[in-house]
């Protein structure tokens, strides 16, 4: 056990745990005034639902033993056998550090996904579906991928989880948003964000956390983690930069929510590369990030579902992009992708990234359409009106 790799991953838990407020006030930021209690709500609560179906039973099916390359054990039901010890799957820190690492990463994944439905669903059913959805989706991708599980034997790189964060929300965010259906108005009245400086506060605070996600998944303080730091802040910086480029000829000026989307977007991109690429491969995969999560917007527009705060623009698309660009640029840690002479990489990013976006899609729907059959997902037209503020909670965000 290392006491220098120990400190560092406490250290990175704790940062990844601040994305989630972050992402609360970047999401509360977005809406109306009269949802956003409601937004942050349906963030913040994942830091005590999601830690609890975690520590219970989330963690086993993750990196218990694994059955068939599908999904863990029960060995570790309850935290088992999770103690003190480097007895897990990382041997130079306690299995509980490596643990709650991990339990970081799933709160932040199910939160992501309510900015698909921002101002429209019930609070209750939404609990009963991310108590599913971790259980059923989000485990089951942890182990494929990182618990020892068929994708990550294939091969398939994914260094902080392009396909178990961001492809998996996005696809549980297409499937919510086809079901719960548009916001009342949505096309006809304006939708605007009402509080920018707190969305901008947040894509801050997420910025901040995302270097303890990407420089922490190298589990030990070495230069790989190092690495992870320095491409996550170009991507980026990058990204910024190309969104509202892309942004300024598009439209005709550059917007405070479009350098925060794009920083947003190279975070997503350069997630899965982080510990395989260097710097200069970091720079264009923010560049290309920026521009194509951009146009990932506009089509939304255009194809028609009302995907509140583009959860599928930005960490659907970003996170596929960033997959694949891995396949591209590889060329670390004993990896190589296409542009280094090994073209298969690039396949096998491409088969993990089409098996993702079923699985989770599949999935997601499913669990989706068996909460609204029980229960309702979508608040009544009063409430909508009302807002979910008072409607949900009996309480405002602001006494005007």
């Amino acid at each position: 056990m290392s006491a220098a790799d120990t400190c560092f991953i406490l250290i990175c838990a704790a940062l990844v745990m601040f994305m989630t407020p972050g992402l609360a006030l970047f999401y509360g930021g977005m809406v109306r005034s009269k949802n956003v209690l409601g937004t942050i709500m349906q963030s913040f609560i994942m830091l005590g639902l999601a830690t609890v179906v975690w520590v219970v039973a989330g963690y086993s099916l993750a990196f218990g033993t694994d059955i068939g390359g599908l999904i863990g054990g029960l060995d570790y039901l309850f935290l088992t056998g999770v103690g003190m010890e480097a007895n897990g799957p990382a041997d130079n820190i306690p299995h509980l550090l490596f643990m709650i690492f991990q339990c970081m990463f799933a709160i932040i994944t199910v939160a992501l996904i309510t900015g698909a439905f921002a101002e429209r669903m019930k609070f209750g059913p939404f609990l009963i579906f991310a108590t599913l959805w971790l259980l059923f989706i989000y485990s089951p991708m942890a182990h494929w991928v990182w618990g020892g599980g068929w994708m990550g034997e294939m091969g398939a790189l994914d260094f902080a989880g392009g396909a178990v964060v961001h492809m998996s929300s996005a696809a549980a965010a297409l499937a919510a948003c086809l079901i719960v259906g548009k916001r009342r108005g949505y096309g006809k009245e304006p939708h605007i964000p009402h509080n920018l400086p707190m969305t901008i506060l947040g894509a801050g605070m997420l910025w901040f956390g995302w270097f303890g996600f990407n420089a922490g998944s190298a589990l030990a303080a070495d230069g790989l983690a190092a690495n992870a730091f320095v491409v996550t802040h170009i991507a980026a910086g990058t990204a910024a930069l190309s969104w509202i480029g892309v942004e300024w000829m598009h439209r005709g000026k550059p917007t405070t929510l479009g350098a925060a989307s794009g920083a947003i977007a190279g975070l997503v991109a350069i997630t899965p590369a982080a510990g395989f690429v260097t710097p200069m491969p970091a720079l264009i995969i923010g560049l290309v990030a920026g521009g194509v999560c951009y146009g990932a917007i506009l089509l939304k527009n255009k194809l028609g579902y009302d995907d509140s705060l583009d959860v599928v623009g930005i960490h659907g698309v970003g996170g596929t992009w960033g997959a694949l660009a891995t396949g591209l640029f590889a060329n670390m840690d004993g990896t190589t992708g296409l542009f280094y002479g090994n073209a298969e990489q690039l396949w096998i990013q491409i088969i993990s990234v089409v098996a993702t976006w079923v699985f989770c899609f599949a999935g997601s729907f499913i669990l989706l359409k068996l909460v609204d059959a029980f229960f309702g997902l979508r608040v009544s037209e009063e409430a909508e009106v009302k807002g979910l503020d008072v409607a949900e909670h009996s309480e405002a965000g602001y006494q005007w």
